[in-house]
């Protein structure tokens, strides 16, 4: 196996995840298999309880696993489906290591940081990454690194000298260093300044790892004279420091570690020439233009919880973005904190609701993603309701399925009190149940989660079509609520009709209104499986149906010319 290691120096949120993903982009596009492996130092034993605001989404991978949301740059740059093993922790390598202690697996020894810790940490590292993740059978041919956090701090140290020691067991032509670090402009002076990068280098290399490459990140392009700077101070060949300043979309990101030779020297320092094919970035190189040349866009209004952290639904706005470029559009994305449409907003700041409900007008459709807790409810029931008497395109996602169940109930079937038993726990109708197989006390991993089979009730529905499949769909899932089993008979007598159910028939997975352009909910999560080039059904039928497409696109598909 050969690994390439990726660190970052001076700030966090330099955009290491990206790089790691060009980077085995790259490596992929000579003919080599890849995997990834996403180090985290903090302690939780995974994403999964961790608010959006502190860490970004949490992605759901098919086996269920919670994961940071590098893994989903991981999954849509190389296409791969990976497993909740391929995201370490601490606290799940310090939870094996003290189950094993409890089970006298140490034979008496004295626990230490090293080497049991450390031990960990590399057979952890080496067993997850012979994993196929590619669909194929055997090993991938290199396993990409990504260690979470910047160099130098406390809870990562332990990660750096595994890393070291794996560094010197599998020897220099298997292991390969990329370091990420900042080349600041000061804007009184103007000149590109290498000193962070130098003391984070020298940080890395006092801990006994030495990166062979350099990843500089800046606003413009390196200069000549700064690349001889870092290459003389760091340790590294002038080759070998490659730029990734900004750039229009991250798709262009490979493109510019193609130019810069990056995969030569890469393959150069794994010994991997005699395995490796000229790189075939052809596909990646058209995605990029097209998405720079793009004139035309759609306003779609997201109205969630979070949206102070864009972060929060990445994989919302890729999915987005993946159907908008489908439909050679670019998206516009109009942010709409929930609860800035409620009507207590309308009394304490008039301003900000009166901006809110503006805005959601004047989108060609609303998205209503997924969440937790009852903050911001009223607003997304208003914004279903708007979407719904409106005829403006809505798609809900986990939550915002059930929310347009709820305002369902209560303005068409009159059950004024109709809500979620998250929300109110006396509610007469709760249209909305707490699954019974789900854990009351405990949060981590308690909920229905990862890749579960929807089956279509019928071929004729508009997610059917869009699937382009008429019988089932597989997509992950993270919900502990679900639509009332004993309420359906009622919604689906006064129109809404729930066309996609799990295999038992008593799980709701996907509802339609009928005699609307498109109202459409699904209890999973179908951004996590759009891929660019093959963007996501229920998100390419809300773009489709918001610039009055949808119409066309069924029928040329009923035709067989799609």
């Amino acid at each position: 196996m050969k690994y390439v290691l990726v660190t970052g120096g001076v700030v966090s949120g330099l955009g290491k995840g990206v790089t790691a993903s060009s980077v085995g982009v790259v490596l992929k596009a000579c003919g080599l298999r890849v995997t990834s492996i996403k180090i985290d130092p903090y302690l939780n034993t995974d994403a999964g309880t961790m608010s959006p605001f502190e860490h970004g989404e949490v992605f759901v991978l098919d086996d269920g696993g919670e994961v940071d949301l590098d893994l989903g740059n991981y999954e849509r740059f190389l296409d791969v489906r990976l497993t909740r093993d391929n995201n370490i922790t601490t606290g799940k390598i310090y939870q094996s290591v003290l189950d094993k202690e409890r089970k006298g697996d140490y034979l008496g020894k004295t626990v230490q940081v090293v080497p049991h810790i450390t031990d960990a940490i590399k057979n952890w590292i080496e067993s997850v990454s012979v994993i196929p993740v590619d669909g194929k059978e055997g090993p991938a041919d290199v396993c990409v690194i990504e260690l979470g956090g910047t160099v130098g701090d406390i809870e990562s140290m332990p990660f750096i000298e595994a890393l070291r020691q794996l560094y010197f067991s599998v020897g220099e032509d298997n292991f390969c260093l990329i370091h990420v670090s900042l080349v600041p402009v000061l804007g009184v002076v103007g000149e590109q300044k290498t000193k962070p990068t130098q003391h984070s280098v020298r940080e890395l290399r006092a801990l006994g790892l030495t990166p062979n490459f350099l990843a500089c990140r800046s606003a413009e392009p390196l200069l000549e004279a700064t690349k001889q700077k870092l290459s003389q101070f760091c340790h590294v060949p002038v080759g070998n420091i490659l730029n990734i300043h900004d750039v229009p979309n991250i798709w262009h990101i490979p493109l510019l570690l193609q130019n810069q030779n990056a995969h030569n020297a890469i393959l150069a320092q794994l010994d991997l020439h005699n395995v490796a094919t000229l790189p075939n970035l052809e596909e990646w190189t058209s995605r990029a233009q097209k998405v720079d040349g793009l004139q035309d866009s759609v306003r779609i209004a997201m109205v969630g919880k979070y949206v102070g952290l864009t972060d929060s639904y990445l994989s919302v706005v890729k999915a987005l973005l993946h159907a908008c470029t489908a439909c050679s559009l670019k998206p516009s994305v109009d942010w709409i904190a929930a609860s800035d449409l409620e009507d207590e907003t309308a009394k304490l700041t008039p301003e900000l609701h009166a901006a809110a409900w503006k805005t959601l007008k004047s989108a060609a459709c609303v998205l209503v993603p997924g969440g937790f807790g009852d903050r911001g409810m009223k607003g997304m029931i208003l914004a279903a309701n708007y979407a719904r008497e409106n005829k403006v395109p809505y798609l809900g996602i986990c939550l915002g399925m059930q929310i347009s169940v709820i305002e369902f109930a209560r303005s068409v079937l009159g059950l004024e009190r109709a809500n979620s038993s998250e929300f109110d726990a006396q509610t007469p109708d709760p249209v909305v149940i707490f699954m019974p197989e789900g854990s009351r006390t405990h949060m981590g991993s308690t909920m229905r989660l990862g890749a579960r089979r929807t089956l279509f009730q019928t071929s004729d529905c508009i997610t059917a079509k869009l699937y382009h499949n008429p019988e089932y769909v597989d997509e992950r899932h993270r919900h502990r609520y679900e639509v009332n089993p004993e309420m359906v008979d009622m919604l689906e007598n006064a129109g809404l009709k729930f066309v996609g159910k799990d295999e038992s028939g008593q799980r709701m997975e996907i509802v339609e209104l009928q005699n609307h352009p498109f109202y459409v909910g699904v209890q999973f999560h179908p951004e996590f499986k759009s891929r660019p080039g093959r963007p996501s059904a229920p998100f390419l039928g809300l773009v489709l149906a918001a610039t009055g497409q949808l119409g066309d696109y069924l029928s040329q598909q009923q035709n067989g010319s799609l």
